[in-house]
């Protein structure tokens, strides 16, 4: 893209929803629709509810119909030596406009420069004190019969591919007719030199996709807003990860998040803190709490346990405790970077520490996105690894 469109388009980008990972160079004040707009009316668009079926293979693919969307990876790594690194890859979708309710055939020719969806995607790269980050920018429209396949950025079912540019996560098998999401290959790389950072990494599910929520949506405030939520948290890692200009072999495990929704989050929700957690014991564990829209004015808290053969079991509100027990000074802002989390019904009680601070993400739109330990909360002993997401601070 050439770099006199770019601060038009990442400014476009910044309204309702790609603003999804994260606040502003300043921390948002409730503005009556949520978090970066989050919370905003969305007519015209599907709206994500209880009960709707969910499609595979269709369903990894693009939903043009909703307004927001995004692939998100995270993987905890070592590299030949034994030390961690982590990775993030995430590609976001956001509708400009609601979907036509013409065919597109029946639609008149679009302008080349004009465009319905935009696309956002973030390429993090971590090791001890260094963290680097990188991010792009696309356009697309949903009616151009190139979507999908060779437009600059886009996603597709069968067989799976997602792309922006040539950041691409894009399957590895080639029997069409099979699984097409169950292996993966991720390439991105940006930079030259000792600048270059990125990642070629082939990923292979060991374990289901797991369905978040109640029926198949995951909700986000006591008013009923909420997204579709689906996640692969059984990924085996492999590949080589370049930072700094060195190349390193790596293997581990990642966590694949995939949501799409049209009004995420309720009017007075003022941002959120995600973890996503490896136990060594084979189960795995997802928790949010969204800053305020809650019962009596509180936060809201939801979760899944996930049983090591993938087996999930929703938390509701009240069966999740997160508090924040110690702040880093991180980009200006004092981020809580050690938690308590609490499950009692797993009889899990946590501490969730960052041994990292500095993992702020100075994108366009700025958050904290980084590798965590989990601890046992009477003994210390490790328990397992994983990945937080805050926003809004």
């Amino acid at each position: 893209m050439p770099p006199f469109l770019r601060p038009r388009l990442a400014a476009l980008l910044l309204a309702p929803v790609l603003a999804l990972a994260g606040c502003g160079e300043a921390p948002p004040a409730s503005s009556g629709a949520g978090f970066a707009g989050l919370g905003e009316s969305a007519e015209g668009y599907t709206q994500a509810r209880p009960g709707t079926p969910l499609r595979f293979p269709e369903d990894h693919g693009a939903h043009p119909d909703y307004r927001i969307e995004w692939w998100y990876l995270t993987a905890n790594l070592e590299d030949e030596a034994g030390d961690p690194l982590g990775v993030q890859w995430t590609l976001f979708r956001q509708a400009l406009s609601p979907p036509e309710e013409a065919p597109p055939e029946a639609r008149p020719a679009q302008a080349p420069w004009v465009a319905d969806q935009l696309w956002m995607a973030h390429l993090a790269v971590s090791r001890g004190e260094r963290h680097a980050v990188a991010e792009r920018f696309a356009r697309s429209h949903s009616a151009d019969p190139s979507e999908g396949r060779a437009g600059q950025a886009g996603a597709v079912a069968q067989p799976f591919r997602a792309w922006l540019d040539d950041w691409t996560l894009a399957t590895r098998v080639e029997d069409p007719d099979a699984d097409t999401f169950e292996r993966l290959t991720l390439t991105a790389f940006d930079g030259e030199g000792q600048e270059r950072v990125g990642y070629r990494l082939e990923l292979t599910a060991e374990g289901p996709l797991v369905l978040h929520g109640d029926a198949r949506f995951s909700q986000k405030s006591s008013d009923g807003q909420g997204s579709m939520y689906v996640s692969q948290p059984f990924w085996r890692v492999e590949g080589e990860v370049v930072l700094e200009g060195e190349t390193h072999a790596v293997s581990g495990q990642g966590w694949l998040d995939r949501e799409w929704s049209s009004q995420l989050l309720g009017p007075e929700q003022a941002g959120w803190d995600w973890f996503s957690l490896h136990l060594e014991d084979g189960h795995r564990l997802m928790a949010f709490q969204l800053r305020g829209g809650g019962e009596a004015g509180g936060d809201y808290r939801s979760g899944t346990w996930i049983t090591p053969a993938g087996e999930p079991r929703a938390l509701a509100p009240d069966e999740l405790v997160l508090t924040p027990l110690a702040t880093s000074s991180v980009a200006g802002r004092e981020v809580p970077t050690r938690w308590r989390l609490e499950v009692p019904a797993a009889g899990l009680d946590l501490i969730v520490e960052a041994p990292h601070a500095e993992r702020w993400m100075a994108t366009t739109v700025p958050y904290w996105e980084g590798e965590v330990v989990a601890r046992d909360h009477a003994t210390g002993a490790p328990l397992g690894l994983g990945y937080l997401e805050m926003t809004g601070y």
